[in-house]
């Protein structure tokens, strides 16, 4: 096995010492912004702000279309609202919502339910090129930044992290022109190999699951989690991705250390 390979269990992890300095004070345990729905749904953001909860989190907040508001009345005191679209996804307006509800975080998720929109892929585009922090995107915002040229800018953003599936991954490097495709016929080697490749050529860092495991990559280190109760299922992305934005805003100085200790 490669020395950048590095492999985890529940009953190992490869860094227990993030285990046990997690803040025990709310307080000091962080604050996450959650930007998601549109009018035809918003499970996944609700999902995610229930992980980000139950991984220890600090202070969530979540950002919703709009077109929610009259649907949701009070009945979700977490959700905040942006302009929408006639459809009821973000509309362009959105943008200076977003920025300020970033900049009151210590990291931002993009989860699901953006719905299909132009609008929306405009706000996405424009507000990961002007916010600077830490932001993770999960399920059908991965799909929004997955042509090219957007794919590539997307990859070489520092402070960022893509929770995708496999079928994303593949779609992702074609949209960034990889020399080292994505392949359905390849095995956990070969797709170890180009992940380290990529995550040395590009800032951003990857998380993707393969044959009943986790992948993590982070400037050429890649570690293998099997998959395990909490992220089993088929919302494991926002699982994951609600897991791993916590973990690492709570260690913005160690990644790739604090992304695979979510998993566990």
């Amino acid at each position: 096995m490669h020395d950048y390979w590095l492999r985890q269990t529940a009953d190992k992890p490869l860094f227990p010492d993030l285990l046990w300095s997690r803040p025990e004070n709310r307080a000091f345990a962080g604050k996450l912004a959650i930007i998601g729905g549109n009018a035809q749904g918003f499970a996944s953001p609700a999902s995610a702000y229930g992980q980000a909860l139950k991984a220890g989190i600090g202070t969530v907040r979540v950002l919703l279309p709009d077109s929610l508001a009259k649907t949701l009345g009070r009945s979700f005191d977490a959700g905040e609202f942006a302009p929408s679209t006639p459809s009821g996804s973000f509309a362009q307006k959105a943008l200076a919502e977003w920025l300020d509800l970033a900049m009151w975080a210590d990291g931002v998720l993009l989860d699901g339910d953006m719905g299909r929109n132009s609008e929306t892929a405009i706000v996405i585009e424009k507000f990961l090129a002007k916010f600077q922090g830490a932001v993770t995107l999960c399920n059908d915002s991965v799909d929004y930044v997955t042509t090219s040229p957007l794919a590539s800018s997307v990859l070489s953003r520092p402070s960022t992290l893509l929770v995708t599936e496999f079928s994303q991954l593949q779609k992702l490097f074609i949209g960034a022109h990889s020399p080292r495709p994505v392949t359905s016929d390849m095995d956990l080697v070969r797709l170890m190999e180009v992940l380290h490749h990529a995550s040395l050529q590009h800032q951003a860092a990857i998380m993707t699951r393969f044959n009943g495991r986790t992948l993590v990559a982070v400037e050429g280190q890649v570690s293998d989690t099997p998959v395990n109760g909490k992220s089993h299922g088929d919302d494991w992305t926002t699982t994951a991705a609600s897991h791993a934005a916590v973990w690492w805003l709570q260690n913005p100085s160690k990644p790739f250390q604090a992304i695979t200790t979510s998993l566990i």
